[in-house]
């Protein structure tokens, strides 16, 4: 459409600069309640088709949230998809307005589609998730360092790491009892934890971080998370398929519950075991295993059916 606007905001932790095309405008606004709502006013009056924001650790949350709320059809982006896109361009150079401008041709070419923010009972989950990452990467850290520490301070990381334990231990529970309180997370809960493999760390990290899982098919769940081999090929070159992309947190997190579904998990032991017996690499193995069971987990939620009463669910 010709009277088509696309706007893209630069969001930093004192400004916010805001760029529209095709019209080429820059404005640039503060990082507050007063400018947050004259951007959203400034694009009411404008209905741009779309609105794009890197997301940028979380200052981009108040402004997205308010885009929301004023009804503008707003998306925020990986910042590693608008990097790719500049070098696309050989926009080299880098500054507040011109990462506004990239975002804004960003919007008009790529055109992302605009996704609804969690509300505030799922990002609080996805929070009390993060900050629980937080704690064990700390803790992992306070016990290697340990066996070199001296006799003098050994006290102190003693100390920290039985702090961190409870740290731990209090925000396991704090996600639980968020996830139990929820009607809607309980009942997603039942039915993850239903198969053979899959504990409350999992479950938790999938409601939280996955709320698409049971809402996309298999493809677009597996690329969603980043577990769909990607072909590898040029001209007469056959390279190996890898998994890349995707979110990294639940990847992660599905990794280790693979780990535990190869052993007590029935189907996926059996697939595992399959797929080394015919001369897969280990590592192979369990990557499949893991694309596996990420469908089996999808296909459940959408039948909504424990495993116990799915018959060949993926």
């Amino acid at each position: 459409m010709s009277d088509a606007t696309f706007a893209g905001i630069d969001v930093a932790k004192a400004y916010l600069d805001l760029a529209e095309r095709p019209v080429g405008t820059h404005t640039r606004h503060a990082n507050d309640a007063a400018g947050i709502a004259a951007i959203c006013a400034h694009l009411q009056a404008r209905s741009p088709t779309l609105v794009v924001l890197e997301a940028t650790g979380g200052l981009e949350v108040p402004l997205a949230a308010a885009l929301a709320v004023a009804g503008l059809p707003v998306a925020v982006v990986n910042p590693r998809q608008v990097r790719d896109f500049a070098k696309a361009v050989g926009q080299l150079a880098k500054t507040d307005a011109l990462d506004a401008h990239l975002l804004a041709r960003f919007a008009e070419v790529v055109r992302p589609e605009p996704r609804p923010l969690p509300d505030a009972d799922a990002q609080n989950l996805s929070a009390l998730l993060a900050r629980r990452q937080q704690v064990l990467g700390m803790l992992v850290a306070e016990q290697q360092r340990l066996p070199t520490t001296t006799a003098t301070l050994r006290p102190r990381v003693e100390a920290h790491i039985a702090w961190l334990r409870q740290e731990r231990d209090e925000l396991d529970r704090e996600l639980r009892q968020q996830i139990r309180a929820s009607p809607a997370w309980r009942e997603d809960d039942d039915l993850l934890q239903s198969v053979p493999g899959i504990g409350p760390v999992l479950a938790t990290t999938l409601i939280a971080e996955l709320p698409e899982l049971g809402r996309l098919n298999r493809k677009q769940i597996a690329a969603l998370v980043g577990v769909a081999p990607l072909n590898c090929e040029s001209g007469i070159l056959r390279g190996r398929r890898i998994i890349w992309g995707g979110r990294a947190r639940v990847r992660a997190a599905l990794w280790m519950g693979t780990l535990v579904a190869v052993q007590r998990n029935p189907a996926i032991r059996a697939f595992y075991q399959r797929l080394v017996a015919t001369g897969r690499p280990k590592k192979v193995a369990l990557t499949a295993a893991m694309h596996k069971l990420l469908l089996v987990l999808n296909a459940l939620l959408r039948q909504r059916i424990p495993w116990h009463d799915a018959a060949q669910p993926a």
